[in-house]
């Protein structure tokens, strides 16, 4: 390992990563870190344009067997904001030693099998800027994949729900036969009976696992926001007040905690370049339904402007069934205030699409929609990958569509029709 990485090379290779595609960014990192920290695969955790949030590259052993949940802990795991530490990581059937980095925004970097590191400062700042760019990407795009994520999370809720009241149903039937008096052999019962309960028990487990890990709390969520804001505002001549939520506030979906960060930072940079604003307070608060959130300066209260904010922010709080008001009082100031509801809208095809699939079609057909691919959706419904293959053409048919991505439009069109 070389003791110094030019620094010219490293801004040149940088500068091309940030330029890249947002498919190619991972990628083109793992090659501009492979002379600092050698490593065999890498994944991260963070929003994106897509909306997608775990990408891979590398060690396709590593990258297929890295779970989001496993990710989500190691980085909930976390207590400093920015860090840099060895760790272990599960891959299927193996437990394979990893570098964390944790950036200032919460993304998380995941390399497997790393070399020994000599300066974690270095790798630690290139991925806080390129972090920060892939978030900045996503602020900046058009906000449908908040409202893909938005939809898709109930499917995902409701899906899930399903699954494990079917095994549920499936583990309790045990029981009941494993407990009748037509069986005689007691140590089969008895060992049929345990095993019955702790599936019970591991089932409840993940699942409250998986909701966990899908939520934020709402005071962690407000800090990143303000730590974000405090860096941007750091060389300007500006006074930023914050209203914290209450600590005892209900978790934010994912989508939510990004969708508010992201419109919050927008309202603040586009107020910092204005002369007369000297001051910003920023409030969330939460009423156990909604997220409650106000931006207000102390600047010049042009009307004018106050209606271009609302024009850059209202796609955004649209995407996530929310709602959005900009006051403007001359002389006084501009306030933007948004109402989120925490409750995904509820996800479900209509009956013209109903009409047309048989059941286990629209359970297939419904975590398609959810983003889950053909393994996936044979795992959660017991069924074959050739099984799932058979039901997604049928789908495709009575769609009358060619691929799976023209059959999700369809299904997502007829969901908002």
């Amino acid at each position: 390992m070389p003791d110094q990485v030019p620094t010219e090379g490293l801004l040149r290779e940088l500068a091309d990563v940030l330029a890249a595609p947002l498919g190619a960014i991972l990628p083109g990192l793992s090659r501009l870190l492979a002379p600092i920290v050698p490593h065999s695969g890498m994944v991260m955790l963070t929003a994106d344009v897509s909306g997608g949030r775990l990408q891979g590259c590398g060690d396709p052993t590593f990258v297929s067997g890295v779970r989001g949940l496993d990710l989500e802990r190691l980085r909930r795991g976390t207590s400093e904001v920015e860090t840099v530490r060895r760790t272990h990581i599960d891959t299927g059937d193996r437990r394979r030693p990893a570098l964390q980095v944790v950036a200032r925004n919460g993304a998380l970097l995941v390399l497997a099998d790393p070399s020994p590191l000599e300066n974690t400062g270095l790798v630690l700042d290139v991925w806080n800027i390129v972090s920060l760019h892939v978030q900045e990407r996503a602020d900046e795009a058009r906000p449908d994949y908040l409202q893909h994520a938005r939809s898709t999370s109930g499917a995902r809720l409701k899906a899930l729900a399903e699954l494990a009241d079917e095994y549920a149903t499936t583990l309790e039937a045990l029981l009941t036969a494993l407990r009748s008096r037509k069986l005689s052999d007691s140590e089969a019962r008895a060992a049929g009976i345990a095993r019955a309960a702790d599936g019970l028990v591991r089932l409840r487990a993940v699942t409250d696992e998986v909701r966990t890990l899908t939520e934020e709390p709402v005071g962690v969520a407000f800090d990143r926001l303000k730590q974000d804001l405090l860096s941007a505002v750091r060389l300007r001549d500006l006074e930023l007040q914050f209203g914290d939520p209450p600590s005892d506030g209900r978790p934010l979906p994912d989508e939510v905690a990004r969708g508010a960060r992201a419109v919050a930072r927008r309202v603040v940079l586009s107020r910092i370049d204005i002369p007369e604003v000297t001051r910003i307070r920023v409030q969330w608060n939460c009423d156990g339904v909604h997220l409650l959130m106000s931006v207000r300066d102390d600047g010049p209260g042009d009307p004018a402007d106050a209606e271009m904010l609302r024009r850059a922010t209202r796609r955004r709080i649209d995407s996530l069934n929310g709602r959005l008001s900009v006051d403007a009082t001359p002389g006084w100031g501009t306030e933007l205030s948004a109402v989120l509801p925490l409750d995904p809208p509820r996800a479900h095809l209509s009956s013209s699409a109903i009409s047309r699939l048989r059941p286990r079609e629209v359970q297939v057909a419904e975590l398609l929609v959810a983003g889950s691919g053909n393994r996936a959706i044979g795992d959660r419904l017991g069924v074959s990958e050739n099984t799932v293959k058979f039901h997604v053409s049928r789908i495709l048919r009575a769609l009358g569509v060619a691929s799976r991505s023209q059959a999700i439009a369809a299904l997502l069109a007829e969901q908002r029709s």
